[in-house]
């Protein structure tokens, strides 16, 4: 299970593997894992997260991760979401601002300290309480975060006050990366630096076709090459190329190659 203890606060438990449906990181976050693991696929790179780590999380990224629990129980972690608006007063109040570009990790892990391992204490009895908290406590606790932050890697000046918008990448190089990530085009228009129409015009000059036309033909060819090649299951690619059901999957799948999925992989 996944929930919101608190606005700004998120608890996760599960007994299963999981696979998140959400893979756009829209704010920074901070989180820390109590108990199991997690890969994470952010930015061309892998990443493990175990027990007992510290991670931030980059606004404005796409990532897709797999949640392992400990043998014979469950997977947990908290994170607290640092959104812009509490950062945004933050930076007014005691004039902290990005002094140059962030240039660290995407997905940066943090070394332990005792400011981090108290704070997470803390915020265990918001996790059992069932009452409503006052959200002025929950932002209290938001910014006690950042300030920790703040005080144990300086550097992150530079990211969390950083309030512009994505700048305009190399369109081709992206698309190529995160096609198979299952977002809409205005998603992929902004993560690009582009408003839609110029996303679509630009798109269309660099492939000579459609952007949705393009998305779908790369991913079935994925799915194809993953079901005749390294035997998978149609329950297994259609996530993992970027569809969003099974069923829209195995239509589109039989239309461009004439059978079901389910054939291609018994051959």
């Amino acid at each position: 299970m996944e929930k919101n203890v608190r606005p700004g606060i998120l608890y996760s438990c599960y007994s299963h593997v999981s696979r998140e449906g959400e893979q756009f990181i829209p704010e920074h976050y901070f989180s820390y894992l109590l108990a199991g693991s997690m890969e994470i696929f952010a930015g061309g790179r892998q990443y493990t997260f175990k027990e007992g780590e510290y991670r931030l999380y980059r606004k404005n990224q796409l990532a897709r991760f797999v949640k392992r629990p400990p043998a014979n129980g469950e997977y947990r972690a908290v994170s607290v979401l640092l959104d812009k608006e509490t950062l945004q007063n933050i930076s007014n109040e005691h004039n902290l601002h990005s002094r140059k570009p962030y240039t660290g990790e995407n997905i940066p892990t943090l070394p332990p300290n005792n400011l981090f391992s108290n704070y997470i204490t803390s915020l265990k009895p918001y996790m059992d309480m069932e009452q409503d908290l006052n959200p002025v406590l929950t932002n209290i606790k938001v910014k006690e975060a950042v300030m920790i932050l703040l005080e144990t890697n300086p550097s992150l000046q530079d990211l969390l006050f950083d309030f512009s918008e994505p700048g305009k990448v190399d369109l081709e190089a992206y698309m190529n990366e995160h096609y198979r990530f299952n977002v809409d085009l205005p998603r992929f228009a902004y993560l690009t630096g582009r408003s839609l129409a110029t996303f679509k015009r630009d798109f269309e000059k660099i492939y000579h076709t459609s952007p949705s036309r393009w998305l779908q033909q790369k991913r079935l060819s994925d799915a194809y090459y993953l079901l005749k090649e390294k035997g998978w299951k149609s329950s297994d690619v259609y996530l993992e190329v970027g569809f969003k059901d099974l069923s829209h999957f195995s239509f589109a799948f039989k239309k461009t190659f004439g059978m079901a999925p389910s054939a291609v992989a018994a051959q």
